[in-house]
Formats: structure tokens, sequence, C-alpha cells
């Protein structure tokens, strides 16, 4: 007697679901169209602009990042990549061991102190302006780049230990255990083989903590007064402010924002794929 498959109904389409994924690619369509329509009007001039503000470069005005590099912003680059660089791994080698120990909860304080660091994620930047400007200017650290150093790193701190506890529970404690019995001292375990299963965890950690710093504003406005401290974002209001009164250059405002834009977005679309595995590991845990 011939047997007969039974034949699966097809999964009927779901109107909700293909309507956010439309609205996700406009999105995204949008956003690199937005993004390319401001590296090509980098490349002209202001007439060009407001003649037709879609149109193409027609010569390539490659003077306007000249124009932007004689403004300051390539000194302010190299204040942005020594203190955003400098503050994320300093931030996260200070946060790699204390979310260790507050993920394998090795003292009965493992649980408030990981509270503690969950209420800071919701104290805002402005209501530690004041404190922090009067405690740097204190210590004769106002204006100064370690003084900037210190706030990025300080502000850092509760994310990073945050998403890194997050991450080291992902872990198996298994290969710890087995440390323990070669005779590995804590210490050494963590040196030797959590650090380097806590990689992705790592990385992911300090790439968000330095686009964190490359753009941040708020307190590098309050804190910074010579131009030869200011960092990316400050040249950029100075340099927008100084256009109000000598006649505004717009390629070169915008071959400003595509300095501060470009490295950013070339380290997130190179190293895209490890930041989210290394953000969703320690989700379930």
């Amino acid at each position: 007697m011939a047997t007969t498959t039974p034949v699966r109904a097809r999964a009927r389409p779901n109107p909700v679901r293909a309507v956010g994924i439309g609205l996700i690619w406009l999105f995204v369509a949008l956003s690199l169209l937005l993004l390319l329509w401001m590296v090509l009007t980098s490349l002209r001039g202001s007439r060009e602009i407001f003649a037709d503000p879609w149109g193409l470069p027609d010569p390539f005005r490659l003077e306007n990042y000249t124009t932007a590099f004689d403004s300051g912003f390539g000194r302010a680059a190299f204040n942005s990549v020594l203190v955003s660089g400098s503050a994320a791994l300093v931030s996260v080698a200070l946060a790699a061991p204390a979310a260790y120990a507050l993920s394998r909860r090795l003292n009965r304080m493992a649980g408030p102190l990981t509270m503690l660091f969950i209420l800071g994620l919701g104290v805002p930047g402005q209501v530690l302006l004041i404190p922090v400007f009067f405690m740097l200017s204190e210590v004769g650290m106002v204006d100064t780049l370690p003084g900037l150093f210190l706030v990025y790193v300080g502000i850092a701190m509760p994310f990073t230990v945050f998403l890194l506890t997050g991450f080291f529970r992902s872990l198996p404690g298994e290969l710890e255990e087995a440390a323990a019995l070669d005779g590995a001292s804590p210490s050494r375990t963590f040196w030797q083989i959590v650090l380097p299963l806590a990689r992705s965890g790592l990385i992911t950690a300090f790439i968000l903590q330095l686009i964190n710093n490359w753009n941040e504003t708020l307190f590098a406005l309050a804190l910074m007064q010579s131009n030869d401290n200011f960092t990316l974002p400050l040249v950029l209001a100075r340099f927008i402010g100084e256009q109000q009164y000598k006649g505004a250059d717009w390629g070169g405002m915008f071959a400003g924002l595509c300095l501060i834009v470009a490295p950013m977005l070339i380290m997130y679309a190179w190293l895209s794929r490890r930041i989210i595995t290394g953000m969703t590991l320690g989700i379930g845990k």
C-alpha cells in the first residue's frame, strides 16, 4: 500500500514583518544617501551648493580639506586620537579585572557593587559637569588633555564594567576550575585563560568607548579653553562660528564633518560583526 507524505502548508506572509523590513532598508538607504551627499558636498564651493544643493562637484574642490586643516582640524585630530584612544584603552584595562571579579561573585560585596555600577549608567553628564569642573580646577587640570583623559575614563567605567560583566558570565567556568586543579593562581587564570577568551568582548568595549570619546562634546566644551587643546567637535563648532562673520564656507564645513565622521565610520564598518557578537554573547546570562 502506497504511503503519501503530508504536504506542509506554506507559511503565510506576515505583512507587519514585511513592512518592518521595508522600513529598515528604507532607513539604511536614506542614511547611505545622506552620507554620500555629505562627501560630495565637501568637494564643492559655497556658491555651487546654494545654486544646486543636490548637484555633483564640478570641479572637485580638494582645497576644502586644506581649509579645514588650516582651521585647526589637524591639531584637533591628533588631540582626539590621543585622548580618545588612551582613555578607551585605560578604561577597558581597569574595567576588565573588576568585571571579572563581579561576574564570578567572589565575595558578598559583588552584588551591591554591580548594582552601583548599573546605577552609574543612569547619571546624566550634565549633573556631573559642575562637580568635575571644580575638582579639576582644584588640582590645576582644567584646559589640559590629561584632565579630559581622566574625565573620559571616569564616565566610561559604569558602562564598560556592565558590558564586560555580562560577557565574562558567558564564559564557561569549567576552564577556570581545570586551571585551579592544575595549580594556577586566580591571577594567572585571569591573565592567561580568561582574557584571551574574552578578546571579542574587550575589543567591543574598546571600540564603543573610542567612538563615544571621539564624539563627546559636553565635557570638552566645558573644560577646554585654548585652541591647542581642542578636540574635533570643538574645532568644528568654532569653525562654524567663525564662518558667520567671515562668510559661510559650507564646503570647508562639510570637509570638517567628513574628517570627524570618516574614521569612526570606517572602524565600525570594519569591525561591525565583532562588535555585535561581543555585545550579544552575554545577553542570556
